[in-house]
């Protein structure tokens, strides 16, 4: 079984619009096309009793392929690149691919690309074409050719392993096309025995991998080999004691490396919002957050501030509230940093098939991200308690994510 390719779509948003518009879609094909049935005499020259799999010859973009194998496993047709060169079709263009091919055990194969071609199968009279997507994986294999579930409903077509033939409606008749058996028999002898080799291979790499694993050390640090450090004034971290000297030296994120800029542009006015009055609960809320974020040197204490904005209170799923800034006045005045933010759906759809993921959660982290020393006092609120700056990125400013992502870039580019 191989599933994922771009037969529903080459990402989430993709699949999930093609499943809204096959919900409305109507078929209305094949009320008049004939019944297709197998009987005694489609046995006729296969040799029983089989276990062979369905291995077919077609005629693929005006060549004729042998070793096409017919398997309804699979979610899209493809065709081995060794193939592709043979046929002199590695020079096309091909269509760029972003979801991987998965297989039983979970492994994923990263396709080279897609590439439609005209697919014809019967004879004569009987004889059916169709334009298919075709693809393109770079690995051996005894097939030149695996034509999975898309190519069987164009053709509209129905396969019996035990028969040993594909048949399809063709004008209000049925073509048929004939497996090849002693075709079959060869290509999986060639499987079997590459695939032996191979697990063989991997049998010994893995008794390496765990002599090496059992020499690496993986543990826990107890209590009593902690210690607390000090990164800035009320601010501690605990950290191991035998930690080195360069990792234990924790400096924080230099303007150098990230700093967040307004780039107010020229001739705009500033915008001071009057103060929104909150009930007693609410102040309280607000008072205490202040309170945090200023332990924490994430805003200080302003007096006579050009811009100013009202904190808001956002309800929260658990039913607390989260205070944040309402700096819409702030943004219209900043220009967009149009820095390339990655697309979730593709970033969850290429950790498919992974064995391992690791989650860092970035609590706060734009709050590590200083400010630039001239916009500081632009960034400024106030609130039943007095008036404040940002000396940190808070959240809500424009351009923020642009300068977190950039940061992230920077930190995991190697």
């Amino acid at each position: 079984m191989i599933s994922g390719g771009s037969t529903d779509g080459d990402s989430n948003r993709a699949r999930k619009a093609r499943s809204r518009r096959e919900c409305l879609e109507v078929d209305r094909r094949g009320r008049d096309e004939p019944v297709i049935s197998f009987c005694p005499e489609d046995l006729r020259g296969v040799s029983l009793p089989h276990n062979d799999a369905l291995v077919i010859q077609a005629r693929v973009a005006n060549y004729d392929v042998l070793r096409i194998f017919v398997d309804n496993g699979i979610s899209v047709n493809v065709i081995f690149k060794e193939a592709l060169v043979q046929m002199d079709l590695h020079e096309y263009q091909l269509e760029a691919l972003e979801t991987a091919l998965f297989g039983f055990a979970g492994h994923a194969v990263y396709p080279e690309g897609e590439i439609t071609l005209l697919l014809t199968m019967g004879t004569g009279d009987l004889r059916k074409t169709v334009m298919t997507v075709f693809t393109v994986v770079d690995a051996s294999s005894s097939y030149n050719i695996i034509l999975g579930r898309p190519a069987m409903n164009e053709m509209r077509a129905v396969a019996s392993t035990y028969h040993q033939k594909i048949k399809f409606p063709v004008r209000g008749r049925v073509g048929e096309v004939k497996g090849d058996q002693p075709s079959s028999r060869k290509c999986y002898g060639e499987i079997v025995r590459v695939d032996q080799k191979k697990a063989r291979r991997e049998g010994k790499g893995k008794e390496n991998q765990e002599e090496v694993t059992r020499e690496r050390v993986v543990y826990f640090v107890a209590d009593e080999e902690q210690e607390v450090v000090e990164i800035e004034p009320g601010k501690h971290v605990r950290v191991a004691r035998d930690i080195n000297t360069s990792t234990r030296e924790l400096v924080g994120i230099s303007p150098e490396v990230a700093e967040h800029k307004l780039n107010i542009l020229p001739g705009s006015r500033p915008v001071k919002q009057k103060k929104r009055h909150f009930g007693p609960e609410k102040d309280k809320f607000i008072e205490e957050q202040v309170g945090e974020l200023l332990r924490a040197s994430h805003i200080r204490e302003l007096q006579f501030p050009t811009w100013l904005s009202n904190v808001v209170l956002v309800p929260k799923s658990t039913g607390k509230w989260r205070m944040c800034v309402d700096f819409r006045d702030l943004n219209k005045a900043c220009p967009k940093y149009c820095y390339p933010l990655p697309r979730i759906d593709q970033l969850l759809d290429s950790t498919s098939g992974c064995e391992l993921l690791s989650f860092l959660d970035a609590y706060q982290v734009y709050h590590q991200i200083p400010l630039a020393l001239q916009d500081k006092d632009k960034a400024s609120f106030i609130t039943s308690g007095g008036t404040f700056c940002y000396v940190v990125m808070p959240f809500g400013l424009k351009n923020a994510g642009a300068t977190y992502q950039r940061l992230m870039n920077h930190v995991f580019q190697k």
